[in-house]
């Protein structure tokens, strides 16, 4: 009986699923909310690119004191002046191209960090499920080791069996008490990893299934659709795209640029003067500066379109591995299960054969070790393949809220972006921070 409870899983609850704590990791997890706000950031910096389209006003006052051969003079005026830019060598225009880049980038890499999360939280809630498990079958290994320590005693003091069997069966207990204080430490650690992550404690949670329905049909679909929708891969190339546009506004600094000024002074005794001045520059020698600055920005555009294909080999290698991971541990679960029911019989026989004096308590020890390494082993394969099952959904980009159905509200950065693209005044955010 203590051979066939110690085969059966422990009993939980109506508990959190895996899908409840993605979606408080989603809602709550601290390094997801400080990637959005990042994001935020770089969102003004399309703002702050099209103020090169805008013009500057600015309100001056001066005063003036002259002496001249012993008589002093003063004069003063107030006045405001406007400044536009008519053409900066496509400067502004490609600054802000190279800013909408930044902010698609942006966008991609905050999926990716919320698909790191998302993986994160699953991979939490397995190990904590594993920990739990193994913390449960230990105890009942102690309950079971406990009786074939009372019995061994027992047929002791009958003259049945010798000391050496009650030594055996004591060693064993003491060992199997070492091994549940660990298991117990383990838990606890993997369950402060999970509070950290979701942002709560775990607590009856339920067995995580596969995600079977949400995984391509092969490998070689695998790799495809993570070669053509990870967003660090398409992060990479809204990157090089920013970079092209850079490598176009530095060499905008060596075209002419043309900009008109106006002003509207009032001097001292109520004369109104009004000006405008039209002005053309054109670069001739900047000290080599502007042409360092463009050669240093085709520079940053190679390592960009460099980056793209190391990232590419990254995440193909990635989804490779954790195929092959997933289809392992599938393989393992099946032959830890045939390897758990052999353990399980084998016990049961040998403590039959124990009865009748064919076998010793040493025997019934070594089977029931058996039984406690193939359910532990199974857990462990079970947690493997949710674990590398998630990481192929992450690394081909379909580890998302919207795609797991997760009940929560998703962030859309795109409604800030919209906010504060063509803002031309105003220091508070759009949350009114």
């Amino acid at each position: 009986m203590a051979a066939v409870g110690l085969a059966c899983s422990p009993a939980v609850a109506s508990a959190e699923s895996l899908y409840a704590a993605m979606a408080r990791a989603y809602a709550n997890n601290p390094d997801l909310n400080a990637a959005r706000a990042g994001l935020r950031a770089t969102d003004e910096g399309v703002a702050i690119a099209k103020s090169g389209y805008r013009p500057t006003v600015a309100a001056e006052g001066s005063v003036t004191i002259t002496n001249r051969d012993g008589v002093t003079t003063d004069t003063a005026s107030v006045g405001v002046s406007v400044t536009q830019t008519l053409f900066d060598g496509f400067q502004t225009r490609n600054n802000v191209r190279a800013a909408e880049a930044t902010v698609f980038a942006g966008r991609e890499n905050l999926r990716g960090t919320e698909i790191d999360i998302l993986l994160a939280a699953a991979e939490a809630y397995a190990n904590v499920n594993r920990d739990n498990q193994i913390v449960s079958f230990r105890r009942q290994n102690i309950a079971f080791l406990q009786e074939q320590f009372t019995a061994a005693q027992a047929r002791f003091d009958v003259g049945e069996s010798t000391r050496t069997d009650v030594s055996q069966a004591e060693a064993q207990l003491a060992g199997a008490r070492a091994l549940l204080t660990a298991a117990v430490a383990q838990a606890k650690a993997s369950a402060a990893v999970y509070a950290q992550i979701v942002g709560t404690m775990p607590k009856n949670m339920k067995a995580a299934p596969l995600p079977t329905r949400l995984l391509p049909g092969s490998l070689d679909r695998a790799v495809a659709i993570g070669l053509k929708g990870h967003p660090s891969i398409l992060a990479a190339k809204f990157s090089v795209d920013a970079a092209g546009f850079d490598v176009k506004a530095a060499e905008g600094t060596m075209l002419p640029g043309v900009s008109v000024t106006g002003s509207v002074n009032e001097l001292e005794g109520g004369v109104t003067v009004g000006q405008v001045q039209a002005r053309v520059s054109v670069p001739i020698y900047q000290g080599g500066a502007a042409s360092a600055r463009v050669r240093q920005a085709k520079e940053l555009l190679g390592q960009q379109r460099i980056q793209v294909d190391s990232i590419h080999r990254a995440i193909e290698q990635a989804i490779i591995s954790s195929w092959a991971q997933m289809e392992a541990s599938r393989a393992t679960i099946n032959a830890n299960r045939a390897q758990l029911r052999a353990a399980n019989l084998a016990l049961n026989g040998v403590v039959e054969e124990r009865r009748v004096g064919q076998r010793t308590t040493l025997d019934v020890l070594v089977a029931q070790q058996s039984v406690l390494e193939a359910r532990e082993s199974l857990a462990q394969s079970e947690r493997n393949a949710i674990v590398a099952a998630y990481s192929v959904l992450a690394y081909t980009g379909r580890l998302t809220v919207r795609r797991l159905g997760l009940q929560v509200a998703h962030y859309r950065p795109e409604e800030h972006y919209e906010a504060t693209k063509d803002r031309w005044y105003g220091l508070r955010t759009p949350d009114g921070r």
